[in-house]
Formats: structure tokens, sequence, C-alpha cells
């Protein structure tokens, strides 16, 4: 980031900083209670979304060369369907199964956490979904929560990541444990 303030109007803005604090926050926790990003819902946006880019630039390749019409060419148009299709899938995708999911990690143990968060537009509420789970698949926390964006943002825009964690370390089961666990450590 350029600058370290943030515009204090754009819900947008404070959210992305603040989804983006997670992923330190839960990969630097001591051990056994670091988690380890899982990136595969990600590669799959990512394979997606360049799939059909690479499929536009093509059809736009061969329109600037190959002129007007040989666009109406059977593989040109199979292309170009193909594009339409891709673009459904990733916009399902996005909308359905990552579902504003901002991490997913594991941890050496086994469990998973994926956490969601959400604001609506001119709220200054931070919601998080989280859903933590047992190596065997079984739910061990499953719970929403809300914070003022003004909780770990200044007036003038700064965002302060030690308010951040600990609000989001008591929200958290596990990330309570690896707390406590450090204040041990520290005396």
């Amino acid at each position: 980031m350029a600058s370290n303030k943030v515009p204090v109007y754009s819900t947008n803005d404070l959210k992305s900083t603040s989804d983006d604090a997670l992923l330190p926050f839960l990969t630097n926790l001591p051990p056994p209670y670091a988690f380890t990003p899982d990136y595969s819902k990600t590669n799959i946006r990512f394979l997606l979304g360049y799939s059909a880019v690479a499929i536009a630039g093509f059809t736009f390749y061969a329109d600037r060369t190959l002129g007007w019409e040989a666009t109406t060419s059977p593989w040109i148009i199979a292309a170009v369907g193909t594009y339409f299709v891709l673009n459904s899938i990733l916009t399902y995708w996005i909308w359905a199964v990552e579902a504003g999911e901002v991490y997913s990690g594991k941890r050496k143990t086994g469990e998973t956490i994926s956490v969601s968060s959400s604001a609506k537009k001119f709220s200054k509420l931070y919601k998080l979904h989280v859903i933590y789970k047992s190596a065997s698949g079984k739910v061990l926390q499953d719970k929403r929560c809300e914070a003022p964006f003004t909780t770990w943002f200044s007036a003038d825009g700064v965002f302060h990541p030690e308010p951040f964690r600990r609000w989001v370390a008591s929200e958290i089961d596990v990330l309570r444990l690896a707390a406590k666990e450090n204040e041990k450590k520290s005396g």
C-alpha cells in the first residue's frame, strides 16, 4: 500500500484493509496454532479468469489479423461461447462457492479454518463468519461476529493492527488460546 491511510468513508477500502490483515495474523501465530493458507479456491478462480482472458485475447487477435469475415467461422463462435460459459462459471464461483471467503487455512494438526467477511455499503460494521473444524470434519466453532471499523482505524484512517488482532482473537476460540499462550511465554 502506498499510503498508510485509508479513506474513512470508504467501506470497501476499510473492509479490504481489514481483510488483508487476516493473512499475516493467522499465519504468524506461535506453533502449534499457526495456519498454512489454502489457495485452492483462489487457484480455481485464477484458472477460470485467465482462461476466459486467453480466449478473449485469441478472438481479438483473430479479428485483427484475419478480418471480420473470419470471425463468423465455427471455431471463433465456439471460442466466444466458451468465453461466456467460463465467465458464467467464474461469476458463480465468486458469489456461491467463495461467498466472501477471505481466508482458508489448515493447521499442522489437521484443523481447518475458513473466514468470510462482509460490510454493507455505508455501514461502519465489519462482519466475520468463522468456521473452525477439527481434522475429522467436526465443526468446533461456527461464529458470526461484528465490530465497528473505528475499533482499529483512527479518525484519520490509519490502520492499527493490534486492536484488530485483539478483537479477532477475542472472537475466535483457537486464536484466544494462541493469545494466552503468547502471554505465558512473554510473561
